[in-house]
């Protein structure tokens, strides 16, 4: 039977690479566990780079917000657009995570 996690490392590489080698030889499943590995790491780079970039958003609008109380800004309106901004990218962000977990846990559930 074919791991089901071994297949999401198997989704970047070609058709040779993921067909090489028997499924159930050692070096097989060694090179399923790195390529898990591989997707594992690059998941979460991406994750950072999201969080990173919520992150500016959020601070961009904070110091916008605090121009504006400071008299520093005038734009009313692009303060409320920096703020919607970030406002939106965290909830995209928390959403995407809400739907890795829901995942996670699904594939916790499938019986080997």
């Amino acid at each position: 039977m074919v791991d089901p996690l071994s297949m999401l490392g198997n989704l970047g590489t070609t058709g040779a690479a993921a067909g090489a080698g028997a499924a159930g030889t050692p070096a097989a499943r060694a090179a399923d566990g790195a390529d898990g590995r591989r997707f594992e790491q690059e998941l979460l780079a991406e994750l950072s780079r999201q969080i990173d970039e919520v992150n500016v958003l959020q601070s961009d609008a904070d110091r916008a917000a605090e121009d504006l109380a400071t008299g520093r800004r005038a734009d009313v309106e692009g303060v409320m657009i920096a703020t919607q901004k970030a406002d939106t990218a965290f909830r995209m962000l928390l959403a995407v995570r809400n739907r890795m977990m829901e995942a996670y846990e699904e594939v916790k559930q499938i019986r080997i």
